[in-house]
Formats: C-alpha cells, sequence, structure tokens
C-alpha cells in the first residue's frame, strides 16, 4: 500500500528550477500546473488504495468459496502443473497445499491407468472437454480412492488454451446418494402399488353384490342340468343291467319305453352342453374379477378396449339400484395396448362415479360413445348428474379430494385413474355439458 509524502515547498523548487529572467506570470503558470499534478497523484493513490482493497476483498471471497467447497478442485496450467488446489483435495489426498501446488497432475493419481487417462484428456481438451470420469486418486488414508471428475478448458480472452480446472466427488459419496434415492424411488413406487392396490379391493367391495348376482345365474344353471343328468343316471344304469342280464328284445323294448331312454338319450346333450356354456362363463367371470383384483403387474399386451368397457359396465350396474340405466355405442373393436386390469380399473371408477352422481336424479343415465379418431380411442362417459362444482374441476383428480360425503369415497379413485392413462401415453379430462350432467373424455393411443 502506498503512503503520502510530505509536500515538498513550491517556493524553494522554484527558486532552484526557474532563472531570475522568467516573469512572474510564467512563475505563477508553473506553480499552478505542479499543483494540478500533485493532486492527481494524490486522487490516484486514493483510487489505487481502494482497488487494492477490493482485490483483498475479491480474494478473500473466492478463499472461503474454495475452502467452503466439499467438491474437489484442482487448476492446473496447459502444462499439467497444479497452480490452484482447495481444502477438500487437501483433506482426501492427505498432502499440505504447498505441496500440491506446483507439482505435476500425475502425481494426483494412484495407478498408471489413471495417469493415461488423464494424459488423454489433457491431450484434447481444447476441443473436447471431459465429463464424470473415474479415475483412481492416491490418498495416504486409504492408498487409493475412486473419483469421479470432470475436466473443462480454461481460455484465455483470445480463446488460447490456458489450462484447466478439474472437479470431482469420490465415487462412494455418489453411490451412497444414488442409492438412497432409488430407495426413496422404490419406496414411492412400493406405496403407490398399495395405493392402486387398495383403491381395486375398494371398487371390488362396491361390486361384490352385483358379481354375486352374476356368478349365481351361471352356476345355478350348471346345477340345475346336473340335478337332471343325476336323475337320469338310475335309469340308464337299470337299463344297462337288463341288456347285461340278456333279456330278450321284447323285453328290453318295453323297459326303454317305460324308463323313457329315447327322452334322456336326446336330453343328455343339451344338458351338457348349457353345463359346459355355464362353467365357461364362470369361468370368464372368474378370471375377469382375477385379473381386476391382481397386483399390478404392469402387463403389456394388446386387448380389446370395448369387451373392457361392456364388462366393466355389466359389473357396476348389477351393483346399482334398477334406476341406473347406462347407454352404450361401442364399436366392435377398439384394440390398444397395455394392462387390461388397468383399464377396467379406470372404467369401472368413471361408470361408479357417474351412478354415485346421479343418484338423487329422477332417472339415473350414463351414456358411454368410443370411437378411433386420428390414431387414438376416444370415449367419452356423460351421465345427468348435476355435474362439478366450479370450484373442484381444477382439483378433481388431486389425490384425497372427494366432492362425495365422508365415508363414501377415498378420494383417490380418479386420482389413480389420471396416472394409469397417463402410464398408457393417454389423456383423461373433464368438464361441465350445457345442458347438464359431466362429462370424463378418456383418449388412449390406439394399435394402428
Amino acid at each position: 500500500m502506498m503512503t503520502s509524502a510530505a509536500p515538498f515547498p513550491l517556493d524553494n523548487l522554484a527558486q532552484a528550477i526557474l532563472p531570475e529572467t522568467l516573469s512572474e506570470t510564467v512563475w505563477i503558470e508553473v506553480i499552478q500546473k505542479m499543483d494540478e499534478v500533485y493532486n492527481e497523484l494524490l486522487e490516484y493513490e486514493v483510487a489505487l488504495e481502494q482497488k487494492n482493497a477490493a482485490l483483498e476483498e475479491s480474494q478473500q471471497f473466492v478463499f472461503s468459496v474454495l475452502t467452503s467447497m466439499s467438491d474437489l478442485l484442482v487448476v492446473c496450467d496447459r502444462h499439467a502443473v497444479i497452480e490452484v488446489v482447495n481444502q477438500a483435495l487437501v483433506e482426501l489426498t492427505g498432502r499440505q497445499e504447498g505441496e500440491l501446488k506446483g507439482a505435476k497432475l500425475s502425481t494426483l493419481f494412484a495407478e498408471p491407468g489413471s495417469i493415461e487417462a488423464a494424459e488423454r484428456v489433457m491431450a484434447r481438451m481444447a476441443s473436447q472437454p471431459a465429463h464424470d470420469l473415474e479415475l483412481q486418486f492416491s490418498t495416504r488414508a486409504s492408498g487409493a480412492t475412486p473419483v469421479a471428475l470432470n475436466f473443462t478448458p480454461r481460455l484465455s480472452g483470445a480463446g488460447n488454451l490456458l489450462g484447466v480446472v478439474i472437479t470431482g466427488r469420490p465415487v462412494g459419496e455418489l453411490r451412497r446418494a444414488y442409492h438412497a434415492l432409488r430407495e426413496a424411488h422404490d419406496q414411492l413406487k412400493r406405496t403407490q402399488q398399495q395405493l392402486l392396490q387398495a383403491e381395486k379391493m375398494a371398487s371390488l367391495g362396491r361390486l361384490v353384490a352385483g358379481v354375486a348376482h352374476e356368478l349365481n345365474n351361471p352356476i345355478s344353471f350348471v346345477l340345475g342340468n346336473v340335478h337332471a343328468m343325476r336323475r337320469y343316471a338310475p335309469r340308464i344304469k337299470r337299463y344297462l343291467e337288463a341288456m347285461h342280464a340278456g333279456q330278450d328284445r321284447e323285453a328290453l323294448a318295453v323297459l326303454r319305453t317305460e324308463l323313457r331312454i329315447d327322452h334322456i338319450l336326446e336330453d343328455l346333450a343339451p344338458l351338457l352342453d348349457g353345463a359346459i356354456e355355464g362353467a365357461e362363463r364362470t369361468r370368464d367371470i372368474v378370471d375377469g374379477l382375477k385379473r381386476f383384483s391382481a397386483a399390478d403387474r404392469n402387463e403389456n399386451i394388446e386387448f380389446n378396449l370395448s369387451e373392457i368397457i361392456e364388462r366393466s359396465v355389466h359389473w357396476v350396474t348389477r351393483a346399482t339400484p334398477p334406476g341406473f340405466i347406462v347407454d352404450l355405442d361401442l364399436p366392435d373393436a377398439l384394440l390398444m395396448t397395455g394392462s387390461p386390469g388397468q383399464m377396467q380399473q379406470v372404467v369401472i371408477n368413471l361408470v361408479q362415479n357417474a351412478a354415485d352422481a346421479t343418484a338423487g336424479q329422477p332417472s339415473s343415465q350414463l351414456t358411454v360413445r368410443a370411437r378411433r379418431e386420428d390414431g387414438d380411442i376416444v370415449a367419452t362417459f356423460h351421465d345427468n348428474g348435476p355435474g362439478i362444482p366450479p370450484d373442484a374441476l381444477d382439483k378433481i383428480f388431486d389425490p384425497f379430494y372427494t366432492t362425495k360425503p365422508v365415508g363414501k369415497g377415498t378420494g383417490l379413485g380418479l386420482s389413480i385413474s389420471y396416472g394409469i392413462v397417463e402410464r398408457h401415453g393417454g389423456q383423461l379430462s373433464t368438464g361441465n355439458m350445457e345442458q347438464s350432467g359431466a362429462e370424463f373424455i378418456l383418449r388412449l393411443p390406439a394399435v394402428s
């Protein structure tokens, strides 16, 4: 820092350098110029002190930043000579800052492979930076530690390579961070699966009465046919025993008429066909229930969405009051790819919500339309209920949000349905119709 010097007496200076022949005017001008120069020197000195203080403050700021960095920092010149290191590198290597400065970059590495990799990166640094390069650092504590490094060129104002800035972090810390992130992600996925399964079970519980009635019809059909065949069995057995006993033809003919064997033979085929049909219907219903209630396996198969909608509507209407009418307008085939169980859950939620929303109407009705449009499947669910409150439209798909009374809904159905549709590459939207009621629009990519 510069210090001010004592001012030189200007009168003495003037007497020393000015001859007697100079006029008094000239002498005064010289004195004024010297005063101006002296004042400028003082101003320069003050500005220099201010800039020096700012430079010291900047240096202190940079030093504090380098010291507080948890990542490693090495600054080298273009000849791979270390110029700057931070405290994190000093602590990792166990070497003093003075020992590191001026050393070659290669002295940081623990094995020849890392040295060669660093030299290759330095050779092409002007044109190709390097990121996430894992090299072995030499440490006094453990001998060698893997470090993920980033090499960035340090350029002059003219674009010439001055050196390289190297930052990094021990891979052990990164692996621990990735492990914690992966565990959190896995836990979130498990929670989502649990919510999805819980909502499935809640929907299945609402459908139990209808599904039980649906199963009762084919089972009763099978049971009735089996009972009929059981009544026929003793007659057939008696007739066969008479044949094996060697009775004559006339006696067998009389017995055949008495036991109505011809009628039994004509009736067996329809009875067996009916029993098989009822068993197959039961099997299909049970398969649908198993597919719907099973834990999500992220299936990705081709299926017909029209069949899913028809089955879902059939199940829900079996468990709703008789006044709930569903008008279906579906093509024979709407092929898409994904999980049929998940899409069935979406449709059941939409139909069940419509049944709940129209429960207080004189005539409760839901209209379901589906079509192909620009390579997509578009299905609309329009009910004649009171519609969705305006303040609920932007929250209708939020988790745990519901407009139903307490105990009537979990608030998860539409939220889970929205997520399922998104995972299938589609969109689920809603709005109120001008006439009356709410409409949900389901758009999904179709199989081309």
